[in-house]
């Protein structure tokens, strides 16, 4: 991955691929600006972009990154975007029409959920859900009832749409399960496209796309990135359903820039070695809050009881259990603010996947949209603190958390 995709040769023999400040692109001749917007425009079968054209279309700095991330679940190709919430919305607009419906497990970020459930209801998409954690039967009953609703309104079932571990349960997905039901439920028809939000695992930990997902998002802010310094969104995935989304992209902007495209092509350098320290620092973490009489609970994926329907999905489909997780404090709001507070290490501030240990109540913050009754359903509950594992001496962050315990 790490010299893919660029050549010094290039670019007057430079190690690393310099930054393209520059908005647009110079064509040798007038013919080649033509064949370059015929692919744009859709005008020239099989479409395409055979060169640099414009930096809200393409720019080198954003092809390589592309480039490079995909190889990562060796999907046929990307798209980066200016943040994950832009990465989600035009994917949504890819492909959700009025009178369609769109499958979705829950929870979800919120703000995705804010889209399916606020903004596109507005347009006349509608939506379904069934719980991360739901078995088959429960996915085929939604997804036939997906149909009917669909059917009874002209539309179609556009699109199911997981997030896997959910945000900030860390409940998980069956997508085995999920593109099995889907296949039987359209046999013979268009099956809708399968995408999950994959942040949380992704692309160390866990490859949907091995198991039947058809594209994986990403925001890129968070373990792609990884130092907090940069916010940003990818899409990787077939091609035939990344060329739906492109087009969506170019009209409506949102592209990565070339500066952010340049931070996270070095970001992917160190991606395996920053991940692998925060997930070896969240085990040892965790083994502590496990045990502590303050705690009521960890949602640690390395903790899924054997046998357990969780476990299960976990064994099949992940690769580690990730750095980031949720921590249920004894008693409520005010035990939860009293930890947060209390930390000195660890950071308080939404977000997650930086080389620092962050720390925050999502009920109250990241989740504080979503209705409380949903909240309640999904076990967004006042207790919970929300923490993702950074880089730091795994000591120093037990000694940290057992500090903020006492405080409690």
């Amino acid at each position: 991955m790490m010299g893919y995709g660029f050549d010094p040769k290039l670019s007057e023999q430079s190690l690393k691929a310099p930054i393209f400040h520059t908005s647009t692109y110079v064509f040798n001749k007038a013919q080649d600006g033509k064949h370059f917007f015929e692919g744009i425009t859709g005008k020239r079968p099989g479409g395409g972009m055979d060169g640099l054209v414009y930096a809200r279309f393409n720019n080198p700095n954003q092809e390589i990154l592309e480039d490079r991330l995909a190889l990562w679940e060796d999907a046929d190709d990307a798209l980066v975007f200016s943040s994950g919430m832009t990465a989600i919305a035009l994917l949504l607009l890819s492909f959700a029409r009025p009178n369609d419906v769109i499958v979705m497990s829950g929870p979800l970020y919120a703000a995705t959920e804010s889209v399916i459930m606020k903004i596109l209801p507005q347009f006349g998409v509608q939506h379904i859900d069934f719980p991360a954690s739901a078995e088959r039967d429960v996915i085929d009953a939604t997804i036939a009832k997906a149909k009917q609703m669909a059917a009874d309104k002209g539309g179609k079932v556009a699109m199911i749409y997981l997030e896997s571990p959910g945000n900030p349960t860390n409940a998980l997905v069956d997508v085995q399960a999920v593109r099995a039901a889907a296949d039987a439920a359209f046999d013979g028809g268009d099956v809708p496209p399968i995408a999950i939000d994959n942040t949380f695992l992704g692309p160390l930990w866990s490859k949907p796309q091995a198991h039947g997902a058809d594209l994986s998002i990403y925001s890129l802010t968070k373990y792609v990135g990884g130092h907090s310094d940069l916010v940003a969104g990818g899409i990787t995935g077939k091609q035939a359903l990344i060329d739906q989304i492109r087009p969506m992209r170019n009209t409506l902007g949102g592209i990565c820039d070339a500066n952010t495209a340049w931070m996270l092509m070095r970001s992917l350098e160190t991606l395996e070695l920053r991940m692998t320290r925060a997930g070896e620092n969240a085990k040892a973490v965790c083994e502590f809050l496990r045990d502590h009489p303050k705690v009521e609970s960890v949602g640690y994926l390395g903790f899924l009881p054997e046998g357990s329907r969780q476990r299960d999905i976990y064994d099949r489909h992940e690769l580690g259990a990730g750095s980031t997780f949720s921590l249920y404090l004894k008693g409520g709001e005010k035990e939860a603010f009293a930890f947060l507070d209390a930390l000195k290490i660890a950071k308080l501030a939404v977000s997650l996947g930086g080389t620092e240990t962050l720390a925050s109540a999502p009920a109250a913050m990241t989740h504080l949209s979503v209705p409380e009754e949903r909240r309640q359903q999904l076990k967004i509950t006042d207790n919970l603190v929300r923490i993702s594992i950074g880089i730091e001496a795994a000591d120093d962050l037990i000694a940290d958390f057992a500090n903020a315990l006492d405080a409690v």
